[in-house]
């Protein structure tokens, strides 16, 4: 089923929301709420962020552990994409989960957030296509459900010599089908193992599981390629073998339709997207993270008008249980979402990265800090640790 006679609601982001500038009140925003096995006391959460800082052996250490404990009092903190294994990898200095000494690195940054009464899960992540040799094992060709190469507007792989075009990646073979099921295991075990309270399967974004879900990305004609439930199996048979670990009231997924990111797109993300949210209902998970496109105001004429307005609102007529949404979100969006029903949590991401101390700004009104986007990626305390929270101190 395409797009042709349905009718979707606006999008949340530009709804009204009354009295929330001008009163103390922020409706709905700062009501507690039961996501899976967790009592949250608002909806306020912290996006994964990506922010390469853990140095080549992909190991959280002391540094890390201050950011996350810096922003406990978000309701729930999603970690920064982390790779299931060496193969998973597509990406300089980002963390791990695959080892013992990652496993206790972790263990720093969970024993912080918990220190401060926060609540954190990983979000488990394999980059596929989006790679390069050097990153991966041997210097191998990284692999993907086809051998189809990202396009110009995938951009560049980020390696610890510098910036590297893609390459064509290797067709894994269907043999090689339970393997990587099975790392995603293993990571959920480590998780487990590394104090935090549940885990996410990245299924969005234009990396492994999306690269399988969409026929732009899988040509193949296996049992993993081919319709729409062929090409949805990768993702349901991870996420199922994940949740023998981990109970699914402490397990939540990632999806972004009608995304383009990182050159990976479907030709009728209505359909797909319609039975995912309906296999993933019967599943009783915490939460689904849907991201929503971002549309910048100058592009906004140029639309695509096969886009629903709001993909969190597609996403909600078609999945039931709690869905967390994010995507150029500010307060008073945010509030409006989830007064509207369309989504119970709301993720903030760059807002996180330049104010530790969001819920409290939030909560008070107050002026945000500006995000530095010279020190998202790599480096060290510096557009990290240093933004000033708003008595000025740093935890």
């Amino acid at each position: 089923m395409g797009l042709e006679g349905v009718v979707y609601p606006e999008d949340p982001r530009t709804l009204e929301c009354k009295d929330i500038i001008d009163t103390e009140e922020l409706p709905g925003l700062f009501d507690s709420v039961r996501t899976g096995a967790w009592e949250l006391p608002h909806r306020i959460v912290m996006a994964p962020l990506t922010r390469a800082r853990t140095g080549s052996d992909r190991t959280p250490k002391e540094l890390n552990a201050l950011y996350y404990a810096q922003r406990a009092t978000a309701a729930l903190i999603i970690s920064e994409a982390t790779v299931i294994s060496e193969q998973a990898a597509g990406y300089a200095f980002t963390p791990g989960i695959y080892n013992e000494v990652q496993i206790v690195g972790w263990n720093l940054v969970t024993d912080a957030v918990k220190s401060k009464d926060g609540r954190m899960v990983c979000q488990l992540w394999h980059c596929g296509r989006i790679s390069h040799p050097s990153l991966q094992p041997n210097r191998a060709t990284p692999v993907a459900p086809s051998a189809v190469k990202p396009g110009e507007s995938a951009g560049l792989a980020f390696t610890e010599d510098g910036w590297q075009p893609f390459g064509t990646p290797r067709a894994l073979d269907t043999s090689e089908m339970p393997g990587i099921v099975d790392d995603y295991v293993k990571a959920a075990e480590n998780a487990k193992r590394a104090g935090f309270d549940g885990v996410e399967v990245h299924g969005a974004n234009g990396y492994l599981i999306n690269q399988f879900l969409c026929d732009g990305t899988n040509h193949r004609a296996d049992q993993y390629g081919g319709s729409i439930e062929n090409r949805a199996r990768f993702f349901l048979e991870a996420i199922d073998a994940v949740s023998e670990v981990w109970p699914t009231n402490r397990l939540g997924v990632r999806i972004s339709p009608w995304s383009v990111f990182l050159d990976c797109t479907d030709s009728d993300d209505a359909s797909l997207y319609q039975y995912v949210c309906q296999e993933l209902g019967k599943r009783d998970l915490a939460y689904v993270s849907v991201v929503e496109r971002e549309w910048l105001e100058d592009e906004a004429p140029e639309r695509d008008e096969t886009v629903p307005p709001s993909i969190t609102a597609f996403v909600r007529d078609h999945y039931s249980g709690r869905i967390l949404t994010a995507g150029g979100y500010t307060c008073k969006t945010a509030c409006a979402t989830v007064q509207s029903g369309v989504a119970d949590l709301v993720a903030f991401g760059k807002a996180y990265i330049a104010n530790p101390d969001l819920v409290e700004r939030i909560r008070a009104h107050a002026s945000l800090n500006d995000p530095d986007r010279d020190t998202f990626y790599a480096g060290g305390e510096e557009g990290y640790i240093d933004y000033p929270f708003m008595d000025q101190r740093t935890a």
